[in-house]
């Protein structure tokens, strides 16, 4: 027991960080419901009325074709949209009514597509451009995008070549990100769930908390002992 008390002090010293660093990353992350953290309370809901007709057709097949591997159609301010997705992740857009292909949208657009989508989107305090190999961290999906900044420091994703709200990040997200991070001990990608550091914390973790329990009962044991003693 003495040889386990010693065990159990010194993984205290060395897991007791990683321990307080879990605990205290999983009340931040759990602090705000996840859908107030992933930005949906913001976004408004849009309307699918006003087009009326049939699709026209469009230069795309699904069916065994090279050309395209995903088509999707919605409505945006009343018009039908039809995106094809081609096979190296590039996008084109078209217009749903006339078939014609649509160009990417610019910063105006942007700017609308926000406005129009969550609330507070009138209030911008700059938009930029991201190319897809070279989007912000907080974003981090291969694909052409706007960044929308709010005044409130959300930050807003529209999809160059979709037109559509690919994110959105409020400040809580950003923070929620950092202690996710830290939580998984991956502050670079935040996405490997599964790395030796982090398997090498847990089982002493696990450890020192059985000793823990051990040492516990035979502390009590001990008790009851002396105080029969005391007793008698």
């Amino acid at each position: 027991m003495r040889r386990f008390a010693n065990w159990h002090i010194w993984l205290g010293w060395l897991v007791g960080v990683p321990i307080l660093m879990w605990t205290v990353t999983g009340l931040v992350m759990v602090a705000k419901p996840i859908e107030e953290v992933r930005g949906n309370h913001l976004k408004l809901e849009t309307t699918n009325e006003g087009f009326s007709g049939n699709p026209a057709p469009i230069p795309f097949k699904l069916d065994g074709s090279p050309q395209a591997t995903e088509m999707r159609s919605y409505m945006q301010n009343g018009r039908l949209i039809t995106t094809v997705t081609r096979p190296d992740g590039s996008i084109d857009r078209f217009d749903g009514a006339s078939g014609q292909p649509l160009d990417d949208i610019d910063e105006q657009e942007a700017r609308r597509i926000v406005r129009q989508g969550i609330v507070g989107g009138d209030k911008v305090a700059s938009a930029t451009k991201f190319d897809a190999n070279d989007v912000p961290f907080d974003f981090r999906r291969p694909m052409p995008v706007w960044q929308v900044a709010l005044e409130g420091g959300t930050h807003v994703y529209v999809g160059t070549e979709t037109g559509r709200i690919e994110a959105v990040r409020t400040r809580w997200w950003r923070l929620f990100d950092v202690m996710w991070g830290l939580h998984i001990m991956d502050l670079e990608t935040r996405e490997d769930t599964h790395h030796p550091i982090l398997i090498l914390f847990a089982v002493l973790a696990v450890i020192g908390s059985l000793l823990g329990c051990i040492l516990m009962f035979r502390r009590r044991k001990a008790r009851v002992s002396t105080q029969a003693k005391v007793a008698a």
